[in-house]
């Protein structure tokens, strides 16, 4: 009796479809970073500078250039959980809100434009992890939200070099500090 064996075409995430899937997913979450710090930066109405009645104070009090603290609001009211304490005692303080604020500036840029995304994705994974403890228990799950699975990403992206795909990651990697250090890969 003969034996017939058939392929199947199988995905692979070294083909070109998987690369183009990984830098887009790259750039994506690298301009929701970004956004995130010139919303809080300027106040541009979405998280930050929107009043109770829809209207929106650009550049207002709000705005991390007048003054308005880009952590006091999450830290006071979003957080929850046995960590709630430890957090409120962080809100408004000026060296939380600019570890916060250059975070979201540099994982932002690094994603966005494919340099030191290893470095930009774990800096990610340890802020997301932090914003998740700081709403324990998620509200629509009892581990996981969005945190956990952005996190996820930003280590898939780290894995497969995704910098090198619609960015400048190829071109990062054969800098001779990053030959050396491959963190900053």
């Amino acid at each position: 009796m003969a034996t017939v064996t058939a392929t199947r075409p199988t995905a692979t995430v070294q083909g070109p479809a998987a690369h183009r899937i990984w830098g887009t997913t790259r750039i994506a979450l690298g301009l929701i970073f970004l956004w995130a710090f010139f919303d809080k930066l300027l106040a541009l109405g979405f998280a930050t500078g929107r009043a109770e009645d829809g209207s929106i104070d650009f550049l207002g009090p709000a705005a991390w250039i007048n003054g308005g603290s880009p952590t006091y609001g999450f830290l006071t009211y979003a957080t929850k959980g046995p960590f709630a304490e430890f957090f409120q005692g962080l809100a408004g303080q000026a060296w939380v809100d600019w570890v916060f604020m250059l975070g979201l500036l540099g994982i932002g840029v690094t994603l966005t434009f494919g340099i030191a995304v290893r470095l930009g994705a774990y800096a990610g994974v340890v802020l997301l992890m932090l914003m998740w403890l700081a709403v324990l228990p998620p509200t629509y799950n009892p581990l996981l939200d969005d945190h956990i699975i952005y996190s996820l990403v930003l280590l898939g992206l780290a894995a497969v070099n995704a910098g090198d795909s619609l960015g400048f990651g190829k071109r990062w990697a054969s800098l001779p500090i990053v030959e050396r250090y491959p963190i900053l890969r």
